[in-house]
């Protein structure tokens, strides 16, 4: 069976490694462009290209998935299955293409958290169970029939990077399995249940990750933890920008308003939410580098 995968970040890295390792046959790889990045805008490839180019596969990194050119050489590969992990929404020229579909590794149970941030938006909703699932990609994203899926537990205190680095693994597994079950004709596709209260994985922006400090303590801490590393929850403090990695929960009542912040300048720094206190542990200031909390305020007067 001829695969062509389709990927950008690490997450999709450990998928197509293990469908090599596992002796599947990966013809080609379609991934993002390179994108010029840092202060001197070098180009930058993506991390499934790295990968696919050290394993000396073809790469296509198309501009436009519908341009003539890219279908041309895409359809050159005669592919009987493309697989996408983490990559962009196709069109249905592309998803159609192969005579075995298109199938897509998704970091939520399906059907809930449909969207591009489900790993993030599962823990800021409070939740202690996710995993990953497999389905046949169809015109409205993120709802084709799922081929087989896997619970992965969250812990109270898990970050989304923790989350991300278990998911990716058992991701990888999850899809060698299933595209194991399509060449023996033994996947079968179940529609996504029907359910009233489903639950969105839209995509992040910077407006969403400032720290709103009159919620519960609690909210506050899942809304942090599920935006660190990336792209990672922000307060201002004396007019600059302060992200957040790494917090605590303190349920004493605050005597003071929301946002406001208590320090000895020497080991804590928290912030009063709604009925606790959020007290930082890894942070990075405006213009300096990522620190514990305890070297952030040796080299700073508060």
């Amino acid at each position: 069976m001829r695969i062509v995968f389709m990927g950008t970040p690490d997450f999709a890295v450990a998928s197509l490694n293990a469908l090599l390792e596992a002796g599947f046959e990966v013809v080609a790889v379609v991934t993002a462009a390179d994108k010029p990045a840092g202060r001197g805008q070098k180009l930058q490839e993506s991390a499934v290209k790295r990968f696919a180019v050290q394993k000396g596969l073809p790469v296509l990194q198309p501009e436009k998935l519908r341009d003539e050119a890219f279908l041309n050489d895409l359809a050159a590969f005669k592919a009987n299955l493309q697989v996408v992990v983490a990559f962009r929404m196709l069109p249905e020229v592309v998803w159609n293409m192969p005579e075995k579909g298109t199938i897509n590794l998704h970091a939520s149970l399906l059907p809930q958290y449909r969207g591009a941030a489900p790993i993030n938006h599962a823990i800021i909703n409070g939740e202690t169970e996710t995993g990953v699932s497999t389905f046949l990609l169809q015109h409205e994203i993120d709802t084709g029939a799922i081929l087989f899926s896997e619970r992965v537990p969250i812990g109270p205190d898990e970050t989304a990077g923790q989350l991300h680095d278990k998911l990716m693994e058992t991701g990888a597994e999850l899809l060698v399995r299933t595209v194991g079950a399509i060449a023996t004709g033994e996947a079968a596709g179940q529609p996504q249940p029907q359910t009233a209260e489903l639950k969105h994985a839209p995509k992040i922006f910077k407006e969403f990750c400032k720290v709103n400090w009159a919620q519960p303590a609690e909210t506050v801490y899942n809304h942090i933890r599920g935006l660190s590393p990336y792209p990672a929850a922000f307060t201002e403090l004396n007019g600059k920008t302060l992200k957040i990695f790494g917090a605590t929960v303190q349920k004493t009542e605050p005597a003071v308003q929301p946002g406001a912040f208590l320090t000895d300048g020497k080991e804590y720094l928290k912030f009063a939410a709604r009925d606790g206190f959020i007290s930082i542990t890894d942070l990075q200031y405006e213009g300096k580098k990522r620190m514990p909390v305890a070297e952030f305020l040796r080299g700073m007067r508060l």
